[in-house]
């Protein structure tokens, strides 16, 4: 995780490293949904709704890659 993403998790209160294999599955995340959903907003949105989830990111990738 970079130092800036570092420093807002410290900001917000969270403790949780994010990986180098999270990182990229999230990337990978947003963009199935910018380019599958005809809206490039929805990418920060689900991202989001990951992040509520409490699944793994990799899960959800290939969840996305199933349906998209």
């Amino acid at each position: 995780m970079n130092e800036w993403l570092q420093r807002v998790a410290r900001e917000l209160g969270l403790d949780a490293e994010l990986s180098d294999e999270d990182a990229d599955a999230l990337l990978k995340i947003a963009r199935v949904a910018a380019h599958t959903s005809d809206d490039r907003r929805t990418a920060p949105l689900l991202t989001y709704l990951v992040g509520r989830s409490g699944r793994a990111p990799d899960e959800i990738l290939e969840a996305l890659q199933r349906i998209s």
